[in-house]
C-alpha cells in the first residue's frame, strides 16, 4: 500500500507539474512568454521605436503610367511653346516666289533665337517676316480645323492666321540697291552673280515700269528683300508705294530660315550664296576715297613749299 500510495502521490505531483505552464506559469516561463508577446506587439503597433521592425525598408508603390501621362503631356506642351517662342518655329511655303530654292508646300525651320541677342538679318539670308504693309492684301486666308489650330499654337504646324512672307535679303541699312535692264543686280555698285539661286530662265532684273527697274537706298533699321523667282515674286520692288517704300522693318523679321525640314526628300540647309561673300559694304567706296584724300592733301601742300624753296635757292646761287 505504501508503494501504491507513494506511486499515486508521485503521479498526482507529476500531473500538477505538467499542468503548471498552462494554468500557473512559473517565473521563468512567464518571462519568456511576456517577452515574446511584447516584441510582436511592438513591431505591429510601434514602428517608430527602435527595434527589429525598423531595419526593414518600406516599399513605395509606383505611380501608374496613366496617372503620369497627363504630367508628361503638360511638360511636353510647355517645352513646345518655349521652343516655338524663343528657339525654332516651322513655317509652310505658300507660293512659288522662292523657287527653286523653296517649293510650294515645303516646311522650313526658322531660327528665332539669334534675334533675341540683337542679331540682324544679313545679305543673302532667307528670312521670314510679318507682312509690313498689306503686301498680302487680297490673298486667300486658310481655314484650319481644330487640330491644325492646336498644332500651330504649340508650334508643330505653321500658323494659318499669321500673315508672314519669306524672301531673300538683298540690301541692309545703308546699302544702295539697283537694277537696270535685265541685270545684273547691284549692291553698292557691285554686281551679284545670282545664277546659283535665281529661278532658271529668269533675269536678275525685270524689265517693266511698275518696279522692276529701280535704284533705292535702304534706311538704317530696314532691309530690301526679293524672291528667287524674280518674275513671280511680289517683293520690295512692287511695294514701293507703301508707307515703307518697299522696305521691311528689321523689327518685323521673325527669323532666318535655316533648314528645309519637309518633305524629307528635300531636306537641306539654306546657306548664304557665295556671291555675298564679296565686300559689299556701303563704306568700302567711301573708305577708299577717304584713304586717298590724305595723300592728295599732302601732295597739294608739298608742291607750293618745293616751288618756294626753289625760288629762294636760285637767287643765292647767282650771287
Amino acid at each position: 500500500m505504501g508503494d501504491v500510495a507513494v506511486g499515486a502521490r508521485s503521479g498526482h505531483d507529476g500531473e500538477e507539474h505538467r499542468g503548471r505552464p498552462v494554468d500557473a506559469p512559473g517565473p521563468a516561463a512567464d518571462d519568456a512568454v511576456t517577452s515574446g508577446s511584447d516584441s510582436a506587439a511592438d513591431e505591429r503597433t510601434q514602428p517608430g521605436d527602435d527595434g527589429p521592425g525598423d531595419s526593414v525598408p518600406k516599399q513605395k508603390t509606383q505611380r501608374s503610367f496613366w496617372k503620369e501621362l497627363p504630367i508628361l503631356i503638360g511638360i511636353a506642351l510647355v517645352l513646345a511653346l518655349l521652343i516655338k517662342t524663343f528657339l525654332v518655329q516651322a513655317f509652310s511655303i505658300p507660293s512659288d516666289s522662292m523657287q527653286n530654292t523653296l517649293q510650294q508646300g515645303d516646311r522650313v525651320l526658322v531660327d528665332k533665337l539669334t534675334p533675341w541677342f540683337g542679331s540682324e538679318p544679313e545679305r543673302g539670308e532667307v528670312v521670314v517676316f510679318h507682312d509690313p504693309s498689306q503686301w498680302l492684301a487680297g490673298e486667300p486666308t486658310a481655314d484650319p480645323n481644330a487640330i491644325q489650330t492646336f498644332l500651330s499654337w504649340i508650334g508643330l504646324m505653321p500658323s494659318a492666321e499669321e500673315k508672314d512672307l519669306i524672301k531673300r535679303v538683298i540690301g541692309v541699312g545703308g546699302d544702295t540697291v539697283e537694277c537696270k535692264g535685265t541685270g545684273p543686280l547691284k549692291v553698292n555698285g557691285k554686281a551679284l552673280n545670282e545664277s546659283a539661286y535665281v529661278y532658271p530662265g529668269n533675269t536678275p532684273c525685270t524689265v517693266d515700269d511698275i518696279g522692276g527697274q529701280f535704284k533705292v537706298k535702304v534706311p538704317e533699321g530696314f532691309i530690301w528683300v526679293m524672291g528667287d523667282h524674280r518674275q513671280n515674286s511680289r517683293d520690295s520692288r512692287y511695294n514701293q508705294d507703301d508707307k515703307y517704300h518697299g522696305m521691311v522693318p528689321v523689327d518685323e523679321v521673325v527669323g532666318r530660315a535655316i533648314v528645309k525640314a519637309w518633305p524629307i526628300n528635300r531636306w537641306g540647309t539654306l546657306p548664304v550664296p557665295d556671291t555675298f561673300d564679296q565686300d559689299l559694304s556701303a563704306r568700302s567706296a567711301a573708305s577708299t576715297a577717304l584713304s586717298a584724300a590724305p595723300q592728295g592733301l599732302a601732295l597739294a601742300g608739298v608742291v607750293p613749299v618745293v616751288l618756294w624753296r626753289r625760288r629762294r635757292i636760285a637767287p643765292a646761287e647767282t650771287r
